[in-house]
């Protein structure tokens, strides 16, 4: 196996500490940090559960882009220099490369349901008793796309905001309420349509169009508000 050097950012001395771990092709970030805190340093602090891109904990910033750590793999980023892993910076900071999620997840709406219609075949026959076929909602919560969004004021952020959208579409019940949250002065207005979220966003779910959806809805309330 190659040696690759990895500079991780480390909270002690707010500078990035460099190391020298054993990679392959199929090592990833993750693989390389749990190295790291096997061999070199068992104070490395990172946050990671599931290894195949499903948590959305092991969020982290490598060499600039805002990746998740267990499916980047090392080999990815070129090897002209150490691999530089940071935190995500815009995510309070517990040590070394673990962040408090608790900002960013307050910013979701509450009543928020997480299953859906798969999309897999939809005319396959169910079982007795079973109505339809349902997965998990895409979004895994990471907050890649909350950090790469370039609005920097304070607002709701992509995650929310197209979380918002999609249970208006699964719950259309609801769609005043949940349009009232995006027109807060902190909600969809403040998108600049930069679609950083959705070329950041891991699993595919393009919160921008979500955000440009939730905004041609909120245009055309606001037109029947004026016209009645």
């Amino acid at each position: 196996m190659e040696q690759r050097a990895i500079a991780v950012y480390r909270t002690r001395t707010r500078e990035l500490q460099e190391f020298n771990v054993p990679v392959n092709d199929r090592t990833t970030i993750i693989d390389a940090l749990e190295y790291i805190r096997l061999n070199e340093d068992p104070d490395l602090m990172f946050r990671q559960s599931c290894h195949h891109g499903a948590c959305g904990t092991c969020g982290m910033a490598v060499n600039g882009t805002f990746v998740l750590a267990c499916t980047a793999r090392v080999t990815e980023f070129a090897d002209e220099g150490p691999v530089r892993v940071e935190p995500l910076p815009t995510m309070e900071q517990i040590g070394d490369l673990a962040y408090d999620p608790s900002d960013f997840m307050r910013e979701f709406p509450d009543g928020l349901t997480y299953h859906r219609q798969s999309e897999v075949n939809p005319d396959a026959e169910t079982p007795d008793g079973v109505e339809q076929y349902t997965r998990l909602e895409s979004c895994i919560e990471c907050g890649l796309c909350v950090t790469a969004c370039p609005v920097e004021e304070s607002w709701m952020g992509p995650a929310a905001l197209a979380a918002i959208h999609r249970q208006i579409e699964k719950q259309p019940e609801r769609e005043e309420e949940l349009l009232d949250l995006a027109a807060d002065p902190r909600g969809a207005a403040i998108c600049t349509r930069d679609f950083a979220c959705t070329r950041s966003c891991p699993t595919g779910v393009d919160p921008g169009r979500h955000i440009f959806m939730l905004k041609k809805k909120l245009k055309k309330r606001a037109k029947a508000q004026q016209q009645g």
